[in-house]
């Protein structure tokens, strides 16, 4: 695997296809926790690098594992038993 030779080549990032399975999780997880302050303070040029990035780096994690697990209260069926338990909580009969 080769990487840039200079910081101005680099400005992309390593290719989401070169990494390894473990370092793209860690890429995204640390996208992820750094989102919110990007996107609060960072300047238009910061906040467009943090979502091509971030983007790039969760369709190829969906590529890889496109089976993964997906939690039921994650969908939008789980979502609306959600509301409709909060609404029968709220109003019983």
């Amino acid at each position: 695997m080769s990487y840039p030779a200079t910081a101005a080549d680099r400005t992309e990032g390593v290719p989401p296809d070169a990494l390894h399975n473990d370092v793209l999780v860690r890429e995204l997880a640390q996208l992820h926790r750094t989102r919110h302050e990007t996107f609060l303070y960072g300047s238009e040029d910061a906040l467009r690098r943090h979502t091509l990035r971030t983007g790039q780096l969760e369709a190829e994690f969906v590529r890889r594992f496109p089976t993964r697990q997906v939690t039921a209260g994650r969908t939008r069926s789980g979502a609306r038993a959600r509301e409709a338990a909060a609404e029968t909580e709220a109003h019983p009969q």
